[in-house]
C-alpha cells in the first residue's frame, strides 16, 4: 500500500468510530471472522448500519467477505492491515532536511 490516495481512503474509513469498532472486533475475532448478526450482538449496531459500514471497509480492502450458504463471514484482510502499518512506519526516524529556501528565510 504505497499509494498515498489509497492509504488516505483506508485511514479515512477507519476514522469513523463505528467502523473502527467493527475493524477492532474483527481483528479480535481472528481468521474465523464473524457474521453480521454476531457483530451486531457484540457492538449493538443494527444490521443495516453494520452493512453500510462494512461496505466502506470492504471498499478499501481492509475487510474481506466470504459467503457460506446464507451467511456472509467478515474478516480482516491482514495483509492490507500490515501494508497500512508498514506504510505509516516505513520511514520512521529517517530524518528530513529543511528545503534550502526555508533555511535562508530562517537565517535572515
Amino acid at each position: 500500500m504505497t499509494d498515498f490516495a489509497h492509504t488516505a481512503r483506508a485511514l479515512s474509513a477507519l476514522g469513523h468510530e463505528a467502523r473502527l469498532s467493527i475493524f477492532h472486533l474483527l481483528v479480535r475475532a481472528g481468521d474465523e471472522g464473524l457474521n453480521v448478526g454476531d457483530m451486531g450482538a457484540h457492538l449493538g449496531i443494527p444490521p443495516t448500519t453494520l452493512g453500510h459500514h462494512l461496505s466502506t471497509l470492504v471498499g478499501v480492502d481492509l475487510v474481506q467477505q466470504e459467503r457460506r450458504g446464507r451467511e456472509v463471514i467478515n474478516r480482516v484482510n491482514y495483509q492490507q492491515m500490515k501494508d497500512l502499518v508498514d506504510f505509516l512506519t516505513s520511514e520512521c526516524c529517517a530524518g528530513v532536511s529543511a528545503p534550502k529556501k526555508d533555511l535562508a528565510a530562517r537565517s535572515a
